[in-house]
This record gives C-alpha cells, structure tokens and sequence, in this order.
C-alpha cells in the first residue's frame, strides 16, 4: 500500500502548484487533475518532446503531472460547478492557485467547501498569500523570487540581479510548501476531525529558502551583497569558481582565513605529487591568504591551477579530491547525472511509458526512499480530459449522451 493511498485530491492548480500535486500523487493519493476544456495553459510552456509544439506534448506538464489522473471541467459554468461539488464529497483536498476571492465568487470558498464535505482541507498557493496589502497582485516566478529575497544576493556588483534557473524555481519551492502543509492538516484532522485551509504565500516560500543569506551574518555578521568573487569580505581581488577541465567544469575556489590551509593546501600538494604546482604557489604563505591577497598574486596561483585542472577529466579530478580530500566538484551536465553511479545504485531514474509516444521516458524517481511504502511515479501526466470517462461516467454514474450534452456546452 502507498503512504497516501486512502486519500483523494482534487488538484485546480496551474502552473504556481502543480509540483504540489504531483508529490501527493507520487506519494499514493489518488490525484485528479482537473483541467479547463481544452486543457490547462501549462500544457503549452516547453520544451516539448522532440520539438513537437503540442499540448500533449510538453516535457514541462510530463515532468510536474505525474501520477495524477486527468479530466476536463469549466467551474465557470452552472454545470460545471454542481459536477465539481459532487466531486468534492469523495475528496480529502483541494488543491487551487486561483486569485484570493475567486473560489469564494463561484461559491467554492473553503467555508462553501466545508459545508459540502466536513473535514476538507483547501490548499490555496497563491503569489502573496490570502491576505495583506499585495494579496490580489500577480507575481511570475521571476517576481517572487526577487520579492522573496533570493535575487538580491546574486550577480555582479556592476550588472542586474539574477535569477537561477530556466524554469520556474520559486513555485517549486511553494508547490512543496503546499504539499507540507496538505500533509501537516491530515494529520490534524485525524486527530480532531477539523479540516482547514492551508493558505501558501510563494513570496514567503522564497524566503524560506534564503538561509543561506542569514547564516553569514549568524556566523559572520556579513550581509551579502552583489560583489564579485572576492578572496575576503574587503579585498578587491576575484576568484575563480568554476574551472575548465578536459571534458567540462569543476567547482573549486581558493578559500581564505582559518579555511586556507584546511582547503588550499590539499590541492598544491596533490598538484606537486603529479609535478604541476611551480615554486610560487609550493612556496605561498597560505595563512595570509584572504583580505590583503591582491589580484596580482590571485592571478598568479590561478594560472597554475587551471592549467592542472586542464589536463585532467572531470571524473579523474573527482576521484583525485576524493583521495586527497580536496574540496573539487565535477559539474554534472543532465547527460552525466543519467549515468551517475550514485544515483544508478539507488535506483533513482525511473522509466515510465508513454503508450501515446511510442516509448518511455527517463524521469527522476522518488525524493526518498522507504522500505515500507516508497513514493513512486505511478503513471504519465494524463492527456487532456483522458479520464472523463472513467470519472464522469464510471464514479459519478453519468450517461454517455450526457457527457456529450456537456462537452457540447463547453463544460466539460
């Protein structure tokens, strides 16, 4: 049995949630995702498989729709309404990203909700929350992540901000928020029998993310800011983080104060036992490495180091800092985390089938292991209205002339 497979989710969510409902679906629910007729407009963000620009065929919606089922309904219809209510008696959650008040306009609030189903649990992942002064703006992700705090820190002191990531990390992080927070209030109903609203602000989200940011003035009392690569919180020199080698990157900078000789001196003498490391660098004072270093001497002991890192692949420097216990990363590419030993051992790629393709397709497995109950991938993303059939029909007793009678009127 899965961890959640007595519960059922009614997943409204667009873009800001949909990694909410597919970690509850990993997880065992029973997900349904209910689209728009025509289908939700995530379906046309890409890449798309093969570069097919086809709703059916976004790696974007494969990737976050996991495990959940999928039917078509128009909540801004009559009909579609009175459908979703007779739904929502067979849930345990709702799952939306609509505007604060509009469920409440189409009488399916959560007080509306509750009424229907005692004991339902609303998950509302929304820009800024449901309440407060920015409550009704709208946010892409770029905006939350900046209004969260997470772009302040990043880029060069002379350049703009940046933002990481191609896709869209700051409702990543609100999705798993939601489904914490979906988790957290089922646990509080089976204790008292109370459902709840669960209301996600991915402003705050962001926050949540910005420890790391906090920790440097907890440890340090530094406030980061936009600078170049520094040797010191005061020196003007750059340092270099990501370093060519034969086939890509690996992440290595030189580190200064108490951490110089912990850090530093592991990599000169590996680079000396293989007659790569010239007099410089065998003869620097490593404990006076940090804010006085000038670029000068920087540059200096960075011709030296690229040069080794030159001549060696990605895996033969990994295996070296591993033997010498040096602080240098391979950077993986998709391509080399597929055949990732680590990631292979634990089975952590999945293959799951695309009847429609023609294939399978490779995805990342479970965020965790366990040996009772594993979350898994269970099936593909649902097409669009895939399962209005076995719903509409087989669960809630519809005929067939009726589901055509809706699709006709655009409600389902």
């Amino acid at each position: 049995m899965d961890m959640l497979s007595p519960y059922r989710i009614l997943d409204l969510a667009g873009e800001m949630g949909l990694f909410c409902g597919k970690a509850l679906g990993d997880l065992g629910a029973d997900v349904i995702k209910i689209e728009p007729p025509g289908g939700d407009p995530a379906r046309r963000i890409g890449p798309f498989y093969h570069d097919n620009l086809d709703p059916e065929k976004s790696l974007f919606w494969f990737a976050y729709n996991t495990s959940k089922r999928g039917i078509t309904l128009n909540l801004e219809t009559a009909d579609g309404r009175d459908i979703f209510k007779r739904l929502v008696k067979t849930a345990d959650v709702v799952i939306e990203t609509y505007s604060p008040g509009y469920l409440d306009r189409l009488g399916l609030g959560y007080q509306d909700l509750d009424k229907m189903k005692p004991g339902i649990i609303l998950v509302s992942i929304t820009p800024f929350g449901q309440t407060g002064p920015y409550k009704d703006w709208k946010a892409p992700d770029v905006v939350a992540w900046a209004m969260g705090g997470e772009m302040a820190p990043f880029g060069d002191a002379d350049r703009p901000p940046i933002r990481i990531g191609y896709h869209s990390q700051a409702y990543l992080n609100a999705g798993a928020d939601g489904a914490m927070g979906a988790l957290m209030a089922l646990i509080h109903r089976a204790n008292t029998g109370e459902g709840q609203q669960v209301d996600v602000s991915i402003q705050e989200a962001v926050v949540h993310c910005t420890e790391h940011i906090t920790s440097a003035w907890d440890l340090r009392k530094m406030v980061r800011k936009r600078n170049p690569e520094k040797v010191g919180a005061n020196a003007p020199a750059r340092l270099t983080r990501l370093w060519r080698c034969k086939d890509g990157y690996v992440s290595w900078f030189y580190w200064g104060g108490v951490m110089s000789v912990r850090t530093n001196v592991p990599l000169v003498k590996w680079m000396e036992s293989e007659g790569m490391a010239d007099d410089y660098i065998l003869n620097y004072d490593w404990e006076k490495f940090g804010n006085d270093t000038t670029q000068e001497e920087v540059d200096r002991i960075e011709a030296t180091t690229a040069r080794f890192f030159l001549s060696h692949t990605k895996a033969e420097l990994f295996e070296g800092a591993v033997r010498t216990n040096t602080q240098v990363y391979p950077v993986n590419t998709p391509a080399d985390m597929l055949v990732d030993k680590q990631l292979s051992s634990r089975h952590f790629w999945v293959e799951v089938e695309h009847p429609e393709l023609g294939t399978k397709l490779t995805y990342p497995g479970a965020f965790a292991a366990s040996n009772e109950a594993p979350p898994r991938i269970t099936r593909r993303a649902p097409l669009i209205g895939e399962h209005n059939e076995d719903i509409y029909e087989g669960e809630l007793g519809m005929s067939r002339g009726e589901l055509v009678r809706l699709k006709q009127a655009g409600v389902i």
